[in-house]
């Protein structure tokens, strides 16, 4: 179902989807009362030297000139993240970490009792018909995410072609699916049950452009990643140390998805009119919600395209558009043909 919904969602309510998180992300940092509101100094130090270190065209050329700086790379966010730990306190914007040692200890008795159905007994059949509509709102959303996901690993495949990525949009619908419901049972966790950690993925497919001296393989980088994360959530001096400044890990997850999704978005469009329709869905999903979007998105693709809804136009705004129009069309065969873009 996933991959039929991928091919078949117009490319301009794909873009805007995209495009609306990105501007969702971006407006809960900076909205009144927001994570900036609380931390202005060290978010504009700190994510501005994230962006500097992930995306910056002179840091590229720096790091492939100096191994200090190759090296430095490798580190990913975790420079960021002691920066913030110090510059904080320094500007009054949060306390001095209080470290404690020795191994967390999670409260599972406190999640057993209250959060699931084993503690709090199971909801009534009513609650489960009256969630349906936020069900179909939330798969909006999740779908924005796996459109990204791919987008964004397609990108990555196009730079390190001796890795392919075997991204299966209806694979990876299975597994997130059935870890949610897991985890529905055992232990809900809103924040934890989408597929997947946005700024993280930037960050480890921007290593693993570097070439196999910076990332061996793509599913090395992503396990490492979590094996990491998971194992300083059991350490009390790593949970200690960050506990102060977390508003501006969020802040620097948000804002690093948010560039990510409005490029990526706008990149999905095919045309002018993909652009502007995406825009007017993008803002209003950031203002409404994902379920008016989509519903806007799906009226104004109607509108001005009629019988090519699905089809949409593509007016060579895009140069790589352009070249793919172009191409000759035993060009075009030859590609199709080849064992490299056969895909899921």
């Amino acid at each position: 179902m996933a991959k039929k919904v991928f091919t078949y969602v117009p490319s301009a309510i794909k873009s805007g989807i995209i495009v609306g998180a990105g501007f969702s992300a971006v407006i809960s940092v900076f909205q009144i009362g927001g994570k900036f509101d609380v931390l202005p100094i060290t978010i504009s130090i700190t994510v501005g030297l994230a962006f500097y270190l992930i995306f910056s065209q002179h840091f590229a050329q720096l790091k492939k000139r100096n191994r200090f700086w190759w090296n430095f790379a490798k580190l990913g966010i975790l420079p960021i993240i002691l920066l913030a730990v110090v510059i904080a306190p320094l500007v009054n914007e949060a306390s001095w970490p209080t470290i404690k040692w020795g191994i967390s200890t999670p409260d599972f008795m406190g999640l057993w009792n209250n959060y699931t159905v084993f503690g709090l007994g199971m909801p009534p059949l009513s609650m489960f018909i009256s969630a349906i509509p936020m069900v179909l709102a939330v798969y909006i959303v999740v779908f924005g995410d796996v459109l990204s996901a791919k987008v964004l690993l397609d990108e990555a495949e196009q730079v390190r072609t001796d890795e392919k990525v075997d991204y299966n949009p209806d694979r990876a619908h299975l597994i997130f699916g059935g870890r949610n419901a897991f985890m529905s049972i055992f232990g809900p966790d809103v924040a934890m049950c989408g597929p997947k950690w946005a700024a993280m993925l930037v960050v480890i497919i921007e290593r693993f452009k570097g070439g196999p001296r910076a990332m061996q393989s793509i599913i090395g980088g992503v396990g490492s990643f979590r094996w990491g994360t998971n194992t300083g959530l059991l350490l009390l001096p790593v949970v200690t140390l960050v506990q102060p400044i977390l508003g501006v890990a969020l802040a620097l997850t948000l804002l690093i998805q948010g560039y990510v999704s409005v490029r990526l978005g706008v990149l999905e469009a095919k045309s002018q009119r993909d652009l502007g329709i995406a825009g007017v869905i993008g803002a209003v999903l950031a203002i409404k919600g994902a379920s008016w979007a989509f519903a806007v998105g799906v009226a104004l693709c109607l509108l001005i395209y009629g019988k090519n809804f699905f089809k949409g136009e593509n007016d060579g705004t895009f140069t790589r558009d352009q070249a793919v129009d172009d191409e000759p069309a035993q060009v075009k065969t030859d590609k199709a043909s080849s064992p490299s873009m056969i895909l899921d």
